[in-house]
């Protein structure tokens, strides 16, 4: 294998096969890393600019809207680790939970094969959970394995590429009315809901978070595309329970 070109784990998942490789970018001059899903790009640490803002606007939006910090967070989908690693830069975060439902991503960051995995290892008040984020929510138990029933200031979701164009089958169900009233009950009672997305707002959608949540809006966030030669615009969905 050539130094322009590394995989550096590849492991079998329920969703597929998913891989960590380094490759050089010889038009950038620099390497990137970048998660797989088969041959499709689940994510890389060149564009991060969404991933932070999703923990940054949702952080925000609490204080906005709450009027207090956020201190209680819940990160659905682990990914590269930045949305994380935003969200413990928040010296009024006193606990965080992540969850993921894929067991190498974890062991990735563990295990110091990722950038932030140290980072993120090292802070105690980050928890890494094994589990389908999805089947979470809709259940009653709730996120933390330790207090059944335990409700979040802040709830941040990165797992599907829009809210109707999913990861795995099976997610669609979270999207929709019953499915978001059903997040609201593992939120505190003016909790925020965040919700990445890898296209532009939709108003369609934002109405419909609009006719759930007691205030719900969009957010656009636009960052430089190299390979596109201009901006990319993404959308962080911001909701508040109450």
């Amino acid at each position: 294998m050539s130094k322009y070109f590394e995989e550096l784990d590849y492991q079998h998942t329920p969703i597929g096969t998913i891989s960590l490789r380094r490759r050089h970018d010889f038009r950038l001059g620099k390497d990137i890393l970048e998660i797989m899903l088969g041959d499709e790009h689940l994510m890389s640490d060149l564009f991060t600019t969404s991933e932070i803002a999703l923990a940054t606007l949702g952080l925000a939006y609490h204080r906005e809207t709450g009027g207090s910090a956020p201190r209680d967070i819940v990160i659905g989908g682990l990914g590269l680790g930045y949305t994380a690693e935003a969200v413990l830069q928040d010296n009024d975060v006193v606990s965080l939970l992540v969850v993921d439902a894929l067991q190498p991503i974890i062991d990735w960051h563990e295990q110091s094969m990722l950038p932030l995995g140290a980072a993120l290892i090292g802070d105690s008040r980050c928890q890494f959970i094994c589990a389908d984020f999805f089947a979470t929510a809709a259940g009653d138990t709730g996120f933390d394995p330790a207090i059944v029933g335990r409700r979040f200031d802040v709830i941040l979701v990165d797992i599907d590429h829009t809210p109707d164009f999913h990861l795995a089958p099976g997610n669609e169900g979270f999207y929709t009315a019953a499915g978001l009233t059903k997040l609201q009950q593992h939120l505190t009672s003016k909790g925020v809901f965040g919700l990445w997305s890898n296209n532009p707002p939709d108003e369609h959608f934002t109405a419909h978070l609009q006719s759930v949540f007691a205030n719900a809006r969009a957010e656009a966030v636009s960052f430089s595309n190299p390979f596109q030669d201009g901006d990319v615009t993404q959308t962080i969905y911001l909701a508040r329970r109450i």
